[in-house]
């Protein structure tokens, strides 16, 4: 076999080679991509559009998130505290009738604290993308009523964040799973864990949990 013959099967061997690094590596990025976008939902959509469309990019940082927050398991909430949570979420949006600035501000508080008490880390950025990692389809929520409780957007922007805060809190507070079973239960409550609803009359403890109040509840303005 002559020189320029072995010359010609190398650089083939190598770019073959090469090829096939490429198109393998290219596959597991599709791969992770699919599954980041599958899990974070519209969260994913959010990151890219501020990365300016860089899917490269917002995927690196959602990885990220998940690397740091993803085997993360919530504290178990006492049922009485469950029971001051719900009471106190009653409260929020009966205030919203008259002082609309102050409930949003109360319910960014309110649930600040109940993920801070579930165990997510208490420094705002860090809370909220370990909330989204487990709660991916409410977390917005958060952030609606975050802005609107520093003066941004008129009633109505107000109302619709804490509506939006809302499937939130009770994701929070009901003990229903993350990932898969809670975008499950992304349009309602009718997902927890046993199968039983969160507004049931009673729970594991035996104690009578509180109804959460509707979506247009009377009175509530909300």
């Amino acid at each position: 076999m002559s020189t320029v013959l072995i010359i010609v099967l190398v650089v083939v061997v190598v770019i073959a080679v090469a090829a096939a690094v490429v198109f393998l590596g290219s596959g597991r990025g599709r791969v992770g991509g699919r599954n980041l976008k599958h899990r974070f939902g519209p969260e994913y959509e959010r990151v890219v559009d501020r990365h300016g469309g860089d899917t490269g990019a917002a995927e690196r940082e959602l990885a990220e998130r998940v690397k740091r927050h993803g085997d993360f398991r919530q504290r178990a909430l006492p049922p009485e505290r469950h029971e001051q949570y719900v009471a106190q979420w009653a409260g929020v949006q009966e205030q919203f009738v008259d002082s609309p600035q102050k409930a949003v501000a109360e319910a960014d508080r309110l649930l600040a604290a109940l993920a801070a008490e579930r165990g997510y880390p208490q420094t705002e950025g860090e809370q909220l993308d370990a909330l989204s990692v487990h709660h991916a389809t409410h977390v917005e929520g958060l952030r609606r009523v975050r802005r609107a409780a520093r003066g941004e957007g008129g009633t109505e922007q107000m109302r619709e964040a804490l509506v939006e805060a809302r499937a939130l809190f009770e994701a929070l507070v009901t003990d229903r799973g993350t990932g898969r079973e809670e975008r499950a239960g992304a349009r309602g409550t009718h997902a927890h864990e046993g199968g039983q609803h969160p507004d049931a009359p009673g729970d594991e403890h035996g104690s009578h949990r509180p109804r959460l109040l509707g979506r247009h509840a009377k009175g509530s303005g909300v």
